[in-house]
């Protein structure tokens, strides 16, 4: 299925990948000053969540996509 790919084509998958290349970029630069303390945790934990969010929307946004294409080709 190419849909994902599409989508992470687009101007929401470039922002998706930008913020992740961020907050990974700032894991990498805490873990190589060895402060792999409570901070580093936290970003690696919130990391986490909005990709987790991300991924939930991504779901429920093609599922709606997916049962509206079915309605609109439906005789």
């Amino acid at each position: 299925m190419n849909t994902f790919r599409g989508l992470m084509d687009g101007p929401l998958g470039v922002y998706a990948r930008a913020v992740l290349a961020v907050r990974l970029g700032e894991l990498r630069r805490k873990v190589s000053q060895r402060d792999a303390g409570a901070s580093a945790i936290e970003l690696a934990i919130i990391t986490a969540i909005i990709l987790g969010v991300a991924i939930g929307l991504l779901a429920v946004i093609t599922t709606f996509v997916t049962n509206e294409q079915s309605k609109i080709n439906a005789p």
